[in-house]
């Protein structure tokens, strides 16, 4: 698994950092984004529904949201 630390980050740059990322997770790799932004969730839950990605968003501490994207599933 990669971990994106984007805590301070502000939107657009974690989805940047996500699609830097998009090959490895072509090839079956699994991303963990850390953020502190509730925009970031949102863009990155809209990228991921339209790019068929499973997005899975947990907020494991008020304030820092985990947001784990896994590679696309087979149909």
């Amino acid at each position: 698994m990669r971990r994106l630390d984007c805590l301070g980050d502000m939107c657009p740059l974690p989805l940047m950092k996500l699609m830097q990322c998009r090959e490895q997770i072509n090839r079956g790799e699994t991303v963990l984004i850390v953020t502190d932004h509730s925009c970031t969730c949102e863009s990155l839950i809209s990228y991921c529904h339209k790019q068929r990605l499973p997005i899975i968003v947990a907020e494991p501490v008020p304030g820092v949201w985990e947001i784990s994207i896994a590679p696309p599933q087979e149909p």
